[in-house]
């Protein structure tokens, strides 16, 4: 029997530049740890436990994350809601909360996750952009970029595209949509004039996977790697260096889309 009966779903924004990623980390500064602070002050007590819907990485930003709490006793969480954003930074926000049954579990209940790295191609780049998005300042294939876009779609062994761990040992993911879209989120004189974004939907995503996907992208582009070596490296991964991660400060977890639960 749940211990802890009552349950609340919070949706959830932040900027990750000052965090070590979403997980508690030992003398590390990230944002469930942040978060449970501002909770264990507003409440009054630490008797509740705390998950995330995604385990985003250091340096990584979210805008359509989610949270669930798990409560003793019951609670007008929304009247509670303005005061837990009061102290909260504001690099962190909580957009919406809501009473879920307590046998809700919110990682089970993620359907699809859509990610965007955001980047430019411009030899003139102001460092305050920086914050938002990752500078190639080279000419890129575009149509090549395209085409690679389209191999990753499907279910594919992405033991190639991130960073292993020896206790997993499937590395199997289904990408349902991936392409490189124009960008209109960010205008104004520190950004330059043409923007865009690699946007990935998938089922679930492994470690680093966004970030080494587009680096490859990044590579094709610029014609050091051909478009055939991406379904090589879903053959045989281990015949390939390591790709690098594209910088963490151009990922966002643009949306998460849960089921069994309307939000």
């Amino acid at each position: 029997m749940q211990s802890r009966p009552y349950s609340y779903l919070f949706s959830i924004s932040y900027f990750g530049a000052r965090y070590k990623g979403w997980a508690p980390q030992p003398n590390q500064p990230t944002v469930q740890r942040r978060l449970e602070r501002v909770l264990r002050h507003v409440l009054g007590h630490e008797d509740f436990s705390l998950i995330g819907g995604s385990r985003t990485d250091s340096g990584v930003s979210c805008l359509g994350g989610y949270a669930q709490l798990f409560m003793r006793e019951s609670i007008d969480m929304d009247s509670l809601l303005p005061q837990l954003n009061e102290h909260l930074p504001q690099d962190i926000k909580l957009n919406k909360v809501q009473e879920v049954p307590a046998s809700f579990n919110l990682i089970q209940s993620v359907q699809q996750k859509i990610y965007r790295y955001y980047f430019s191609s411009f030899l003139s780049f102001h460092p305050f952009a920086s914050a938002f998005m990752v500078n190639v300042p080279t000419k890129l294939n575009w149509e090549a970029m395209k085409k690679a876009c389209e191999l990753f779609i499907g279910v594919h062994n992405f033991k190639g595209f991130c960073r292993p761990s020896e206790n997993k040992t499937d590395y199997h993911r289904e990408v349902i949509s991936a392409g490189i879209v124009s960008s209109n989120e960010f205008q104004g004189q520190f950004f330059p004039e043409d923007i865009f974004y690699f946007e990935i939907t998938g089922t679930g995503f492994l470690h680093h996977q966004v970030r080494m996907m587009m680096s490859a992208l990044w590579q094709i582009g610029k014609g050091e790697m051909e478009i055939a070596e991406i379904l090589q490296r879903f053959e045989s991964p281990e015949k390939f260096e390591k790709l690098p991660p594209a910088p963490a400060n151009g990922l966002l977890l643009w949306e998460t889309v849960l089921k069994n639960v309307k939000v």
